[in-house]
């Protein structure tokens, strides 16, 4: 995984604000549906995204910078672990635990710990004793739930919008296939069952909860259910109407262009927003219309427009003034 600094082009001091500078060109410049013809496009696209994911959040950031976790977001492997919990220097696995300021274990082995158990639950019996097999030693264990495993998940804009089936790979080789449902929102949580930490003395495993993150698309624009896009049309279409093809989160569709539309005009496409997950209903798709002028000089409306008078002047900006 490149050292996503490097990937965004920018150095370990550049503020928040430079990254997101950094990620929206890069985005119009290397997005898969701006550049169909180049196949490393989204590689690169995905590269960029994941950056960005890892520096836009300060915490994140902030872990990556420390050595916390990588560059794509894992954590690092801790070093000398069971020396946090020793009792002296050089102390290993074997030395005990020693209790700090949460609470612990003191100077003792398997038997202090089974005696802890035992005072605290009861043994096998007590309030506790449905959960708890009695102690340590002896064939006798602890039941517990597995802990709960938190991940999170980069997701395309037409991927959450439209559904689709993830795979994602966990930092100990095991995959999840994870179903994105239709109409996914940005910071949704979605949990596996049984998909987290393993349980102790034959409990239930823990859940897996993965974060859903939605990438930005170069055009599209969600709010609520509704999807928002600009269009540019030429100056013919817009002055004497056409039927143009534009792009929908489920394709492209024909959308009439009334004759005589100017910048900023809205035009709605029905029921071609998002799926709403309660009521069943899609909702709209707005459509906003940007008159372009040819990128090259053309002679003829050049000299038409110097011949033409308006029989009925306007001020566009009369109502600035």
């Amino acid at each position: 995984m490149k050292d996503p600094y490097k990937t965004l082009g920018l150095d370990r001091s550049a503020s928040q604000d430079d990254i997101k500078r950094a990620f929206r060109k890069l985005t119009r410049k290397h997005h898969p549906d701006l550049n169909p013809d180049n196949p490393k496009a989204a590689e690169i696209f995905s590269e960029i995204s994941a950056a960005h994911d890892l520096l836009a959040d300060p915490e994140q950031r902030r872990r990556f910078d420390a050595g916390e976790i990588d560059a794509s977001g894992a954590e690092q492997p801790r070093q000398h672990f069971y020396r946090d919990f020793a009792g002296a220097s050089g102390a290993g696995p074997g030395a005990g635990f020693q209790r700090g300021a949460a609470g612990g274990f003191s100077g003792g082995d398997a038997e202090d710990l089974e005696s802890f158990f035992t005072r605290a639950f009861g043994g096998g019996g007590g309030p506790f004793g449905g959960a708890f097999g009695g102690g340590f030693g002896g064939g006798r264990g602890v039941r517990a739930r597995g802990a709960d495993a938190a991940y999170k998940l980069d997701i395309g804009f037409l991927e959450a919008a439209n559904g689709a089936i993830q795979t994602i790979t966990l930092p100990e080789g095991k995959t999840l296939r994870v179903r994105i449902p239709e109409g996914a929102e940005d910071g949704q949580t979605l949990r596996l069952k049984g998909q987290g930490g393993a349980g102790m003395g034959g409990g239930d495993a823990g859940d897996a909860l993965v974060e859903l993150r939605v990438k930005p698309h170069p055009f599209f624009e969600r709010k609520g259910d509704d999807i928002h896009v600009a269009v540019p049309v030429t100056l013919k279409e817009a002055g004497l109407g056409a039927k143009i093809e534009v792009p929908t989160i489920a394709g492209p569709v024909t959308l009439t262009v009334p004759k005589g539309s100017s910048t900023g005009k809205v035009l709605r496409l029905r029921d071609k927003g998002i799926r709403n997950r309660k009521t069943g209903r899609r909702g709209h798709q707005y459509v906003r219309l940007h008159v372009t002028l040819p990128e090259k000089e053309d002679p003829e409306l050049t000299a038409f427009l110097e011949r033409w008078e308006p029989r009925d002047p306007q001020n566009p900006r009369k109502g600035m003034l």
